[in-house]
């Protein structure tokens, strides 16, 4: 981006139509949750998908995890649609091709994850491929994706390609590393194929936990698809951002600061909370980019040769609309202006002073400018999810919270645990119903065990690793 000012002109996209929702254009960007019911609890499923529609949401995704799953989809879609609600569903599918072929026969839209759709799950392995046996795993891609692709073609069912950073396929670290580029190839092999064969009802998310890598790789994937001729919508969420004001201020950073810059199509507020309490959130961040200023004014000042950047917001405003504000108009100033320094200052009546600072250090820590308190990675938890995982966060924060400078991942499945919590020193990790495993860093070392011995085995864990202050020993 050049010139002084932010420009907010979004990015043009070719429109996806969802059931009665479009995607891309100049159409409304729409905001997205996900259920957290087991998907074969067709009534619970359809209670809290129209709690997500009532409180604003415009689409909603559940989990599918074999054909079985996929098929009560539509089971649950016509519950929906006999109380009067139109929300589109989109399928959740990992590991499963079988259940993507399912569910493109039940919702609008299913969501594959091009690390795990064809390539089997990520084992950490090392293995050096020759040009040749790429080309042949290429080639096996292709030939499991084409009959996938012409399913949704023949029935109108659009498909979100979602790339996370915790599941990229060994094939694709090994070539390119857990890195924004491996991340935006693992999309591109997908489009490549999917523009080849003329569909284009495809939405692409690319994500991770690091606020930092998310908006990079984002960028990264903008920049590649217009080079080769590509303008799929963009789906925009920080995984794993976890809860309370941690949660919501990562959002707003790596949402925020894409959405400033005309990047986004549709969004995800990713939070370890009622998946209804996502709504609000990412609809006050799209309110502050529609009408912030700050960035420019920002970009400006920092021309002027002052790095120091001061914020201030007005007596009006409610606490969380200071907080998701600053978080955006601050977290594009750390991450996308050259030249601002870390000193940074907000000013607002609604907050003390004290909240202020705290405000100042969180956000930060989610640019990775300052680590100052535990950070804790933590899904939003699913149908997959066998456990209380909103009542295991709330347990781990409670008892590791002054582990200054470390990262404790809380998941809720294998699907993105070890791999989502790659940077993350310990990870607790859903394993099957009521069942946890404990790492450290990448490395199982505490497996399938009992959901309430979980805590007090990974506190040893931590201090047996060191890792735990002497005085609190």
């Amino acid at each position: 981006m050049t010139g002084d000012t932010c420009s907010r002109r979004r990015r043009m996209t070719v429109p996806v139509r969802i059931g009665r929702v479009a995607i891309g254009g100049d159409n409304p960007i729409a905001v997205q949750s996900m259920t957290n019911t087991p998907t074969m609890d067709t009534v619970a499923s359809a209670d809290q998908i129209i709690r997500i529609a009532e409180a604003g949401g415009d689409i909603v995704r559940l989990t599918a995890q074999t054909p079985a799953h996929a098929r009560n989809l539509g089971e649950i879609r016509r519950l929906v649609r006999e109380r009067g609600c139109e929300v589109p569903l989109v399928a959740d599918i990992h590991y499963n091709p079988a259940a993507a072929f399912a569910a493109a026969e039940e919702v609008e839209k299913v969501r594959i994850n091009p690390g795990n759709f064809v390539d089997p799950g990520r084992k950490f392995e090392q293995h050096e491929y020759t040009d040749e046996e790429y080309a042949a795993e290429l080639a096996r891609l292709r030939e499991a994706f084409v009959p996938f692709l012409d399913l949704c073609a023949s029935r109108g069912v659009a498909i979100r390609l979602g790339v996370n950073h915790g599941s990229l396929s060994d094939r694709i670290r090994n070539r390119y590393g857990d890195t924004p580029e491996g991340m935006v190839e693992s999309a591109m092999e997908f489009l490549r194929i999917a523009v080849e064969r003329g569909f284009t009802d495809v939405v692409i998310s690319i994500k991770s936990s690091n606020v930092v890598v998310m908006t990079r790789t984002v960028r990264l994937l903008a920049e590649t698809m217009e080079r080769e001729g590509m303008a799929f919508p963009l789906h925009l969420g920080v995984t794993e951002a976890g809860d309370g004001d941690d949660g919501r201020i990562k959002s707003a950073v790596g949402i925020g600061s894409l959405l400033v810059d005309g990047l986004g199509d549709t969004i995800r507020v990713s939070l370890s909370e009622d998946p209804e309490r996502e709504i609000p959130v990412a609809r006050k961040i799209l309110a502050h980019v529609a009408r912030t200023d700050a960035p420019g004014r920002i970009r400006r000042a920092v021309a002027a040769g002052n790095g120091d950047v001061t914020v201030s917001y007005p007596a009006g405003m409610s606490p969380e609309d200071v907080k998701i504000a600053a978080a955006v108009d601050l977290g594009y100033a750390l991450l996308e202006i050259e030249g601002v320094t870390d000193n940074i200052r907000i000013e607002a009546p609604s907050l003390t002073d004290d909240e202020c600072r705290r405000l100042e250090l969180d956000i930060l820590q989610a640019t990775r400018r300052k680590i100052t308190k535990t950070e804790y990675i933590a899904c939003p938890s699913c149908g997959r999810t066998l456990f209380d995982l909103q009542r295991a966060l709330a347990e781990v924060k409670a008892a590791t919270a002054g582990l200054k400078g470390l990262k404790i991942g809380v998941m809720g499945c294998i699907v993105n645990g070890p791999g989502e919590m790659a940077d993350a020193d310990y990870g607790y990790v859903g394993a099957g119903p009521g069942r946890v495993s404990l790492y450290k860093g990448q490395t199982c070392v505490v497996k399938n065990i009992k959901a309430e011995e979980a805590l007090p085995r990974l506190i040893q864990l931590i201090k047996d690793n060191g890792d735990w202050p002497d005085e609190s020993v």
